[in-house]
C-alpha cells in the first residue's frame, strides 16, 4: 500500500514524525483516539503536521472520543461503511486494555483496523512501570497480528506492513505497540516499497478447475441455496454485483448471515431472509432441504448452523472463503475454494456464461419455498391500539427512511435482531453491527465512525435502553464534531434478549434483567446538546420518526415499546433448523424433548 515518493524520503525524523508520515503516505484521513502520556510525542507530531501543512496538503483529522473502546468501534464503523481501514491511537496501559474489546470485535467480524498503542520506554518494559501493560501479550490472541517496535528505523516499514496485513486476505485488526523513547528517537524516513510479507500470502484468485466443478454442481442441482456472509461485503461492491449477476443467471435462492445483509437486495424475489437462530422460516427450511449449499464468505457460525448433526443433512456443500483455516472447521465440506469471494463469484459468472448454460428449471423448488414463505413468520400480534410493538416501530422506521438508503448501526440485543429481520437492505455497507462478539455499546460509536466516513448519509443507531448506556458518553463526541447521528431506542425497560432467554429457559426467573433506574433519555440528550424526542403511543410513532429525520442535528428518540415482546422466530440453542419457535407458541417441524421444553 505504499504511496508515491515524498519530499520527506530520506530525511532525519523523530519516531513520532515517521509514524505520522507513514499514515499520510498510506492515505489515512481520520484517526480515532484518546491521548495519554505514552503517546504525547505522536499527538504533538499530529498537531504540528496539521498546523504546518500547506493549502491542499494532506491532513489527518483526529477524532477525540470519550473512551478508548469507543475509538475502536468508531474505527470499525468507518471501515465497514467506507471499505477503508479504520485507525486508532491510544495510550499505554488502560488505554490499550480499554481497546481490547473493539480489537476482538474487529477480529471476529473481519474488520480492517490498525490500532497504534503507546508503551512505556523500552528500558522500563517488564518493571511494572506506571501505566505499563503487556499489550503485545494481551492482544496476541485477539488481533490478526501485532508488533512491538523497538527501533525507530523500522517504524515506517511496520506501519505499511500493518496496513497490508489488516486489509489483505481476511481483513482484521493489527496492533502496533510503540514505546515512548522510540517515538522520540530519530532515524531516516524510508518509504517502503511494495509489501510482500515472507509468510503472509493469502490466495486471492480461485483455482479455475475448482470453479468449473462448482458451476457443474450448480447447473445440476435441483434445490440449490447460496449461503452468503460478511466476506462478500468485505470483498467490495464488485463482489455483491457478481452475486446479483450469478443469482440472475441461475435463479438460485439466497440466504445470509447477520453480517452479510445487503449483498443481495432484500427486494429480490430470490431473497430468503436471514438464516439461523433468528432467521426466517423459509431460509432455515430451505437450508434444511437443499441438495446443494454454496457458502460464500461465511464461516458456519453456531448461530447459523444450529445442531451440527442436523445441519443441511441432504446437501453437498461448497465453501468459498479467503481464510483457509475456516474450511472444515465446524462443518465437513465436499468442495473447498480458497479465494477472494468476489473473484470466485466473478469466475463462476464467467464460466457459466462461456458455457452458455440455460437458466435451470427450479420451479418445484421455488414452489416449495413459496409454501414456506406463506407462513409469514415475521408477522407479529398487535392487540393494543396504543401500545407499540417493537417490530412495528422498526417497520415504521424502515418505511420512513427507505428512500434515503440510510446506514443502520445497532447495539446488541433484541433490537438488533428486529432490525435485521424488519429492515430491508438493498445495498452493501449499509448495515453495521457486532456479529461474532455481540458487543453491547457498539452502535453509537460505530454510527459516529460511519457518519465521518459518509458525512451526507442518514446514519441511525437502532438501540436498546440497556446497550445504549454502555458507551453513552460518545454523545459528546457527536456534539463536538457536529455529526447529525440519530439514535432510535426501543425502550422496553429490560435487557430484552436476556429476559427472553430467562423466560424460555429459566421459567421466567428474571434475574437482574430489568433495567431499573433508567435515565430520562430526552433530558440526557438535551444535556449533551442533542434533540430529544419521546414516543409513547402508536399514534405518535410516525410523527416522531419524521421529526427525528427532519432535524438537521443529532437526535435521540426514546420509543417506549411493549415490555415483554419476544424476538421470534427463534431456534432454541442446540436445536435443528426445523425446530423453530414461532408466534403463539407455534412450533414447526418435529422437535426433540429439550427444544419442546423451551416453549
Amino acid at each position: 500500500m505504499a504511496g508515491p515518493e515524498t519530499a520527506t524520503h530520506g530525511a532525519e525524523m523523530g519516531g513520532a514524525e515517521i509514524l505520522v508520515q507513514a499514515l499520510i503516505d498510506l492515505g489515512v484521513e481520520v484517526v480515532f483516539g484518546y491521548p495519554g502520556g505514552a503517546v504525547l510525542p505522536i499527538y504533538d507530531a499530529l498537531f504540528r503536521h496539521n498546523a504546518e501543512a500547506g493549502e491542499g496538503a494532506p491532513r489527518i483529522r483526529h477524532i477525540l472520543v470519550r473512551h478508548e473502546q469507543a475509538a475502536t468501534h468508531a474505527a470499525e464503523g468507518y471501515a465497514r461503511s467506507t471499505g477503508r481501514p479504520g485507525v486508532v491511537l491510544v495510550t499505554s496501559g488502560p488505554g490499550a486494555t480499554n481497546a481490547v474489546t473493539g480489537i476482538t470485535d474487529a477480529l471476529l467480524d473481519s474488520i480492517p483496523m490498525v490500532v497504534i498503542t503507546g508503551q512505556v520506554p523500552t528500558g522500563l518494559i517488564g518493571t511494572d512501570a506506571f501505566q505499563e501493560a503487556d499489550t503485545v501479550g494481551i492482544t496476541r490472541h485477539c488481533s490478526k497480528h501485532n508488533y512491538l517496535v523497538k527501533d525507530p528505523a523500522r517504524l515506517a516499514e511496520v506501519v505499511h506492513e500493518a496496513f497490508h496485513i489488516a486489509t489483505s486476505g481476511r481483513p482484521g485488526p493489527v496492533v502496533i505497540d510503540v514505546p515512548k523513547d522510540v517515538q522520540v528517537a530519530t532515524a531516516r524516513y524510508a518509504l517502503p516499497g511494495p509489501i510482500s510479507h515472507p509468510t503472509y500470502r493469502p490466495q486471492i484468485e480461485p483455482d479455475p478447475a475448482l470453479i468449473e466443478q462448482v458451476v457443474d454442481m450448480l447447473a445440476a442441482a435441483e434445490r440449490p441455496v447460496f449461503y452468503t456472509g460478511g466476506g462478500i461485503i468485505n470483498a467490495g461492491p464488485a463482489a455483491s454485483a457478481a452475486l446479483r449477476e450469478l443469482v440472475a443467471l441461475t435463479g438460485a435462492p439466497v440466504t445470509s448471515t447477520l453480517m452479510g445483509l445487503g449483498a443481495l437486495p432484500a427486494s429480490s424475489p430470490h431473497w430468503l431472509g436471514m438464516l439461523g437462530m433468528h432467521g426466517t422460516y423459509e431460509a432455515n427450511h430451505a437450508m434444511n432441504r437443499a441438495d446443494l449449499v454454496i457458502a460464500v464468505g461465511a464461516r458456519f457460525d453456531d448461530r447459523v448452523t444450529g445442531r451440527l448433526d442436523a445441519f443441511s443433512p441432504h446437501s453437498r456443500k461448497v465453501h468459498v472463503d479467503i481464510d483457509r483455516s475456516s474450511i472444515n472447521k465446524t462443518v465437513r465440506i465436499d468442495l473447498a475454494v480458497v479465494a477472494d469471494a468476489g473473484r470466485a463469484l466473478e469466475a463462476m459468472v464467467e464460466i457459466w456464461n462461456r458455457r452458455g448454460h440455460p437458466r435451470p428449471d427450479l420451479s418445484d423448488w421455488d414452489a416449495q419455498i413459496e409454501g414456506w414463505r406463506a407462513k409469514r413468520c415475521l408477522d407479529f400480534p398487535e392487540d393494543s391500539e396504543t401500545e407499540i410493538m417493537p417490530q412495528r416501530a422498526i417497520r415504521a422506521l424502515h418505511a420512513a427512511t427507505r428512500d434515503r438508503q440510510p446506514i443502520i448501526t445497532t447495539e446488541v440485543g433484541q433490537h438488533q435482531m428486529w432490525a435485521a429481520q424488519h429492515i430491508g437492505f438493498e445495498e452493501p455497507n449499509k448495515w453495521l453491527t457486532s456479529g461474532g462478539l455481540g458487543t453491547m455499546g457498539y452502535g453509537l460509536p460505530a454510527a459516529i465512525g460511519a457518519q465521518l466516513g459518509d458525512p451526507d448519509a442518514l446514519v441511525i443507531d437502532v438501540a436498546g435502553e440497556a446497550s445504549i448506556q454502555m458507551n453513552i458518553q460518545e454523545l459528546a463526541t457527536a456534539t463536538q464534531y457536529r455529526l447529525p447521528v440519530k439514535i432510535f431506542i426501543l425502550n422496553n425497560e429490560y435487557m430484552g434478549m436476556v429476559r427472553q432467554w430467562q423466560e424460555l429457559t429459566y421459567q421466567s426467573r428474571y434475574a437482574e434483567s430489568y433495567s431499573d433506574s433508567l435515565p430520562d433519555f430526552v433530558a440526557l440528550a438535551e444535556a449533551y446538546g442533542w434533540k430529544g424526542i419521546r414516543i409513547e403511543t402508536l399514534g405518535e410513532l410516525d410523527d416522531g420518526i419524521r421529526a427525528m429525520i427532519d432535524h438537521p442535528g443529532p437526535v435521540m428518540v426514546d420509543c417506549r415499546v411493549s415490555k415483554l415482546a419476544n424476538c421470534l422466530p427463534m431456534i432454541p440453542s442446540g436445536a435443528a433448523h426445523t425446530d423453530m419457535i414461532l408466534w403463539a407458541n407455534e412450533v414447526s417441524g418435529e422437535m426433540d424433548d429439550e427444544a419442546r421444553a423451551l416453549v
